[in-house]
């Protein structure tokens, strides 16, 4: 859901100096969520500003630019190796203790794939049945 408008906010904050309107007064008039207002009155009283805060995001990474560099080069000098091992080598290199699950998302940040190819002759397909000599007998394609 997107934010109020500023304009929106300051008709808010405008009517509740006006007319001294208690919070779930204002929340029935604008048909917004009493939380909504008291965290609007709350912002404006303590920063003067009404704009909307920003949202969401994700926490920062544990590795600087250095560290990546060191990760990258390690998963590049052992590219068969597991994520807890990814993890244990960096750890060693850097000091940083990086979790297999973190280390599994900024692998994938870095467009690095840990799915081993497996080599197996195909299966043949069956594509029906034939008759030969009174008996069914599977025929397949390749």
């Amino acid at each position: 859901m997107r934010p109020y408008s500023v304009d929106f906010r300051q008709k808010i904050i405008d009517v509740w100096k006006k007319e001294k309107i208690s919070i779930r007064g204002l929340a029935q008039r604008f048909d917004v969520a009493k939380s909504f207002i008291q965290k609007l009155l709350k912002q404006h009283k303590e920063t003067g500003d009404i704009r909307p805060r920003p949202q969401g995001g994700s926490p920062p990474t544990k590795l600087n630019s250095e560290q990546l560099i060191i990760l990258i080069e390690i998963i590049e000098a052992n590219n068969d190796a597991t994520l807890e091992e990814l993890s244990d080598l960096l750890y060693e290199k850097t000091q940083v203790k990086v979790s297999r699950a973190s280390l599994g998302r900024l692998t994938q940040k870095l467009n690095y794939s840990f799915k081993k190819k497996h080599y197996t002759r195909r299966k043949k397909k069956v594509t029906g049945y034939t008759k030969k000599s009174g008996i069914l007998v599977r025929s397949s394609g390749n």
